[in-house]
């Protein structure tokens, strides 16, 4: 299928790396290969980071997370960072660059969090990793130097997906707070209805067969879209969206993951949560990685806005 891709994105589409998911150590092999390619020699100036080994969820393995501590601290909020990758592939490393800068620009704590994978651990090991690494946060919060009130949650793909989880999976057990939840391109629903999941069949990095492959390992197979999925698997599911932190959701146009983006921004929107939402002409999903491209200079200039804004600091 041709698409009216962003001509500067288009350019760079054929350099774009083969991705098969068929051999999984593989495959995240290559995603790690593949962000070294794509990402400069991280500028460790000004940040302090480390590795921590917190306490898992019960009767499971401790959780890793690397924290950041900008020298210059504007605010006592903390950025709870939960990296993409279909719930298969990916680690807290490959966002290593990015919460460098975000910890120093915004002068504000990171603490990133390297969750189980699937089909190896599929739901919830993932999901409870996050929530038991946000605990951990809110509980060290003296410890970190921020306000356990000003946490913002924020993830791209299925990191944005399990942020969403992670927000209800909050608001339905009692806390940790959460003030805010930055939403990029998240992968929600399971059921793979939506018009843009039935069209995009071929898309760059990700398009409906790796949405089926996907699913199949975090949910075990047989199981998307069938009956008693629950919301904290698949928040697109949710039928209660009230008392959720204010959103941000972005959706990409020839993303297969679009129209549950904006169908979920709609729903937070009718359960009178403060939603944002944007949708990038041209582009699609991961094509921010092209960072050169005017679109993706906007969607990184817009991120860092927004995180700005939620976390009460402004941008360095």
């Amino acid at each position: 299928m041709t698409y009216a891709f962003d001509p500067e994105i288009a350019a760079a589409v054929p350099m774009l790396p083969e991705q098969d998911f068929s051999d999984l150590p593989a495959a995240r092999l290559r995603m790690k290969e593949m962000f070294a390619e794509l990402t400069d020699e991280p500028d460790t100036t000004g940040v302090t980071f480390r590795e921590e080994q917190v306490p898992g969820p019960d009767g499971a393995p401790d959780v890793r997370v690397l924290v950041y501590t900008p020298d210059r601290i504007a605010e006592p909020s903390l950025l709870f960072d939960v990296h993409g990758g279909g719930f298969i592939v990916g680690d807290a490393d490959m966002g290593h660059e990015g919460n460098l800068g975000l910890a120093r620009d915004l002068g504000v704590v990171v603490v990133s969090v390297d969750y189980r994978l699937a089909p190896e651990a599929p739901y919830p090991a993932g999901l409870e990793d996050c929530y038991a690494a946000l605990v951990w946060t809110a509980k060290h919060a003296g410890e970190l130097g921020v306000d356990p009130e000003r946490i913002v949650i924020h993830g791209v793909s299925a990191g944005g997906g399990l942020c969403a989880a992670l927000a209800l999976l909050a608001r339905d057990r009692g806390g940790p707070a959460i003030a805010f939840q930055f939403l990029g391109v998240p992968e929600i629903d399971d059921r793979l209805e939506t018009p843009s999941m039935r069209a995009f069949v071929d898309t760059p990095l990700w398009n409906r067969p790796r949405a089926e492959f996907s699913w199949d390992c975090y949910l075990g197979p047989g199981v998307r879209g069938t009956e008693g999925v629950p919301a904290h698997a698949a928040p697109a599911r949710a039928t209660d969206l009230t008392g959720l932190p204010p959103a941000y959701i972005s959706v990409m146009e020839f993303d297969p993951l679009r129209d549950e983006g904006i169908a979920y921004a709609q729903g937070l929107l009718a359960a009178g949560v403060t939603t944002e939402l944007h949708l990038f002409p041209g582009t699609f999903h991961g094509s921010g990685l092209m960072k050169q491209a005017t679109i993706s200079r906007r969607e990184a200039a817009e991120a860092k806005a927004v995180l700005a804004r939620a976390l009460g600091v402004e941008p360095a």
